[in-house]
């Protein structure tokens, strides 16, 4: 993580930290244009399934946030589907993908 920027190294912290409580299949968080951050995990039942990027991005959106400065995604998977920042936060989004131990495998912009 030392390429990244300290704000960007906490959204992959965080997003590990939601992973490792659950052992869910991934981890996200986002960092919202007010500098406060939202972090969640896999959700996978037997009607509904959310990646834990989809979920991060709503909470971030009950919140009544405006906008999005970057996402992380912590996953063993080799990418992400990002189209929810994209969606939501529109282009140029930083979303850093890492695996289990924080190593990031990519950035890749919305």
């Amino acid at each position: 993580m030392s390429d990244l920027s300290a704000e960007d190294a906490k959204l992959v912290t965080l997003a590990r930290a939601a992973r490792a409580r659950t052992r869910a299949a991934e981890g996200a968080a986002v960092r919202d244009s007010d500098g406060r951050t939202y972090s969640a995990c896999t959700v996978a039942l037997d009607t509904v399934d959310l990646t834990a990027l989809q979920l991060a991005v709503a909470m971030a959106l009950a919140s009544g946030v405006k906008g999005l400065e970057a996402a992380a995604v912590v996953t063993e998977a080799d990418t992400a589907d990002i189209n929810v920042v994209r969606h939501f936060a529109g282009a140029a989004i930083p979303v850093v993908l890492a695996d289990a131990t924080g190593e990031v495998r990519n950035v890749i912009n919305t």
